[in-house]
């Protein structure tokens, strides 16, 4: 009997969509242990709960649903067909926005929030755009880091943009030519 229950929990959890990108799309998979694919509408629930467990002033779950429902360029990393990660970023006229881009904090330092800013990078390309835009809190020196290792120059700032426990925090406009 538990033959026929491995079998049927097999075929359920049987994903069509992440079995295409792994067979066609090699170069989207960085390792066995990790895999970028789009956002779908099941993953919406872990990306909430990993922008809540990041973020002190976290985005609202309806804001990932609009982002998906309106067709921005929205993608997850999974391990152990776990999500741990994802990027949203915007692309038209020929340049991309960065809106958001997590990784669970439990395993962040790992490297993967290089590959899932590559994995938007390749996105941004794919859809011929030749600049890509982000903000990021100053205080978030490792961000900051990590985005001027990838071509990332600072280029303005925006004043009061994200809130702050003490009111309002500056961002640093950053953009790459792809």
């Amino acid at each position: 009997m538990s033959g026929l229950f491995d079998a049927i929990k097999q075929w359920v959890d049987y994903d069509a969509e992440r079995d295409f990108y792994e067979k066609h799309f090699p170069s989207l998979r960085e390792n066995p242990e990790t895999v970028f694919r789009p956002m779908r509408k099941a993953d919406l629930k872990a990306v909430s709960v990993i922008e809540e467990s990041a973020y002190e002033f976290p985005w609202e779950p309806a804001t990932f649903k609009d982002c998906l429902k309106t067709g921005y360029c929205c993608w997850v990393a999974e391990r152990a067909r776990q999500v741990v990660a994802y990027g949203i970023l915007t692309v038209g006229a020929g340049e991309a926005h960065v809106l958001n881009i997590c990784i669970d904090p439990q395993i962040q330092r790992q490297g993967l929030g290089r590959k899932m800013m590559v994995q938007l990078m390749e996105v941004a390309k794919s859809h011929r755009a030749e600049m890509m835009f982000l903000e990021v809190r100053p205080s978030n020196t490792r961000a900051v880091n990590l985005y001027l290792s990838l071509g990332f120059n600072e280029i303005g700032q925006r004043k009061g943009y994200y809130p702050a426990n003490n009111g309002r925090e500056d961002a640093l406009v950053m953009a790459c030519m792809l």
